[in-house]
């Protein structure tokens, strides 16, 4: 619950603000007209005037603001109009004089102090469009001048703080200073709620200068408190992703039950381990003797307890489990936390005997769990994924199971993954936390739902990002994040918002769909991180080079190279006068048998390139596949060129993987045919050498800026 607020006059706010780097213009606060035209004489005309008073947050739309006073008759006589249009519940009220601050851009700053993600600064576009606009950041408090300078370079509007209209850039250092200010207020001042600096009028010298700012405060400050439980231990980890042995309880042979399918998926996996189930009659599944009960299952032969059983069951079962020695215990049982107060009373007595008894409780109301390194498919779903590196926690099961389809038609394969459910005992941040130590896994993959902490959980994701990249895709907000009480900053936090800030602060890759999330992890997992932000384009085909250049350069981070002359020079030697002889590299029809290697290494190997993407692969080998299906086919010298088409495009993806290796940068393909034809010879052989073909340059062009993003991260952390 919000604590009660009050808010400070708008002197009384910029005087607390300016020992944080607020810069202010001279100002007079009086009580009477007469003094308010001495003010105005002694600062120079013109001027504005405005009713101060604690109670008065938005003068502005109560008509509370006098503007471009030329002379000390209008000044008296607007002073007079404002102390009359004060209200009983306006309490002490006084009138401030101020210079007539003029500019052509306005920007707004200020501090939330959010319910969830705590204390937050923000910068914006200000003014009447701040919040018709909405180009803000957020970042959470306190902050570094490097995370303040990236606020500004994230804005939408950065443009704006160059030169502008014939108006000098702004002073940003000034920006920063404040915005590093408001991080520091936030610390030593725990009962500021808010604060609102809007506008900041930028000078046509590029002086920022605010002219009005609102400070709320907390009557009686609360502290939020969240306990967080204890991580598992890695022991209790291994037990789940690498056990020695597992049991099902409420195996049946009934191939519609999920104590059916949970066997099956198990063994079909390849699962080499002991399996055991239980079930009532002790039937036989799939070739497995069950038992009627966990007692007559060997001392420590198993360490994970797959639970297809009702809540009701639940307790005692892992009672006997922990006696056997069970160390983790997944839960497909629903009942619990989302079916109400009754479920949650139970839940949490799950929970606490879980504690008691040593074992990692997972779920429950889960899918399953996935480990490709034990070759183990312990789900109540399909499928059962390729082996690879991205280590996937979701709260959702149906995104695993996206993740784990994108695996399989991708190639790109999975090392672990899980579904969290309710996640009464072990959070999606427990999970990728042991990723990080995990050798099995080189980049964790979350999808993210209801947030009950938002400070504590982005503490641990940011961890994580520390060590390994994180890709992480949000769904849904939540209501409690958005204060706009008194203030424009209050009616711009939206929660989403300050969760993108929050990730940015971290080092967080934020997707925003699942197929934005599948590729920029498994380009993590399968490309080098590059060492700038230069791109080149190879492409054999105009059109798709000129769309992925755009793609480039549209990009706010990513940049299209110049070639240099060196480098023109040398592909000169590879490709006919008509080739584009600038960035993309258009290859122009001109290609030999071992152009496209040979210019790609020219590309790769110059100091001045960080990444290439190729397009174009796997041209040759649909003209192949069309001669292959004709009624020509294998006469006419056809059987001979398909061969070779395809040879050729296998060759290419080749080797671009074995460059992007030789060189430590990365090479992204992208073809439409990794969707429209999966089989063709080209995307087919970039699969098989581990890596992602991307179905567009776009999209290639997206995945790398999430690596280039990352790596500026890491360098700029010293990481």
């Amino acid at each position: 619950m919000s604590a009660a607020t009050r808010t400070l006059s708008e002197s009384d706010s910029k005087d607390l603000l300016a020992g944080y780097g607020l810069p202010v213009a001279p100002e007079r606060v009086v009580t009477s007209p007469q003094a308010a035209a001495d003010a105005a004489r002694e600062i120079g005309f013109p001027v504005v005037a405005k009713l101060c008073g604690d109670a008065i947050a938005h003068k502005t739309e109560r008509g509370l603001v006098r503007l471009r006073l030329g002379s000390a008759e209008a000044v008296t006589t607007a002073a007079s109009e404002l102390l009359a249009a004060a209200t009983p519940q306006d309490g002490e009220v006084s009138v401030l004089i101020a210079p007539m601050v003029s500019g052509n851009r306005e920007l707004i700053l200020g501090l939330i102090r959010d319910e969830q993600f705590g204390p937050t600064v923000m910068v914006g576009l200000g003014g009447i469009l701040a919040e018709a606009v909405a180009d803000v950041v957020f970042r959470p408090a306190p902050l570094s001048k490097a995370t303040a300078t990236e606020m500004l370079e994230d804005l939408a509007t950065a443009a704006i703080l160059g030169e502008f209209r014939g108006e000098a850039a702004v002073r940003t250092e000034v920006l920063v200073d404040l915005l590093v200010g408001l991080g520091r207020l936030a610390e030593e001042h725990p009962e500021v709620m808010s604060v609102d600096i809007n506008p900041l009028i930028i000078s046509p010298t590029g002086d920022p200068i605010a002219v009005d700012a609102l400070v709320e405060i907390a009557e009686s400050p609360s502290e939020r408190t969240n306990v967080q439980r204890p991580r598992p231990t890695d022991q209790q980890f291994e037990a789940l992703f690498n056990p020695k042995g597992v049991v099902v309880t409420g195996a049946s042979s009934h191939p519609g039950k999920f104590g059916f399918v949970s066997v099956h998926n198990i063994l079909a996996s390849g699962y080499a381990g002991a399996v055991f189930g239980t079930n009532r009659s002790g039937e036989e599944v799939l070739g497995i003797s069950t038992v009627s009960d966990i007692d007559q299952i060997p001392d420590n032969s198993v360490d994970l307890v797959f639970v297809c059983t009702p809540a009701s069951a639940n307790p005692d079962l892992l009672r006997a489990c922990a006696a056997k020695g069970v160390k983790a215990a997944f839960l497909t049982s629903a009942g619990y936390g989302e079916a109400g107060d009754e479920g949650r009373v139970a839940e949490a007595e799950l929970v606490a005997l879980a504690d008691e008894l040593g074992i990692l409780l997972a779920g429950p109301n889960g899918q399953g769990v996935v480990s490709t390194p034990a070759n183990l498919c312990a789900q109540i779903v399909a499928p059962f994924p390729p082996a690879g590196r991205i280590g996937v926690a979701s709260q959702s099961g149906n995104f695993v199971s996206s993740f784990l389809n994108l695996a399989r038609s991708s190639g790109v394969g999975i090392s672990r993954a899980v579904s969290a459910g309710n996640a009464a005992a072990v959070s999606v941040a427990d999970y990728l936390d042991y990723y990080t130590s995990d050798v099995e896994t080189s980049v964790g993959l979350a999808y993210l739902e209801g947030i009950t902490d938002g400070q504590g959980l982005m503490r641990r994701l940011g961890e994580v990002a520390a060590r390994k990249p994180l890709v992480v895709l949000k769904g849904g907000s939540t209501a409690g994040g958005a204060r706009a009480a008194a203030s424009h900053t209050g009616a711009l936090a939206a929660n989403d918002k300050i969760f993108h800030g929050a990730c940015r602060a971290v080092g967080i890759t934020r997707a925003w769909s699942v197929e934005e999330a599948y590729e920029a992890a498994a380009t993590f997992a399968t490309q080098p991180l590059p060492q700038g932000p230069n791109v080149v384009v190879l492409t054999t085909a105009g059109g798709w080079g000129v769309v992925t250049a755009d793609a480039i350069t549209r990009h706010r981070d990513l940049q299209l190279l110049e070639l240099p002359e060196d480098l023109l020079a040398s592909i000169d030697t590879k490709l006919p006068p008509r080739w584009s002889r600038n960035n993309p590299v258009d290859c122009a029809g001109g290609e030999t048998r071992e152009t496209i290697p040979e210019v790609m290494e020219m590309i790769a190997t110059h100091p001045a390139v960080h990444a290439v993407v190729y397009i174009g692969v796997g041209i040759q080998s649909n003209q192949a596949r069309l001669m292959r299906e004709g009624r020509f086919y294998p006469d006419h010298g056809l059987e001979r060129i398909v061969t070779y088409h395809e040879r050729q495009d296998a060759r290419f993806a080749q080797a671009a993987a074995e460059l992007s290796i030789a060189t430590g940068k990365p090479i992204l393909v992208a073809t439409e045919l990794a969707v429209a034809d999966p089989a063709n010879p080209g995307p087919a052989t970039v699969r098989a050498t581990g890596r992602l073909c991307y179905p567009s340059g776009d999209r290639a062009v997206n995945a790398l800026g999430h690596l280039w993003a990352y790596s500026q991260f890491r360098q700029r952390r010293g990481l």
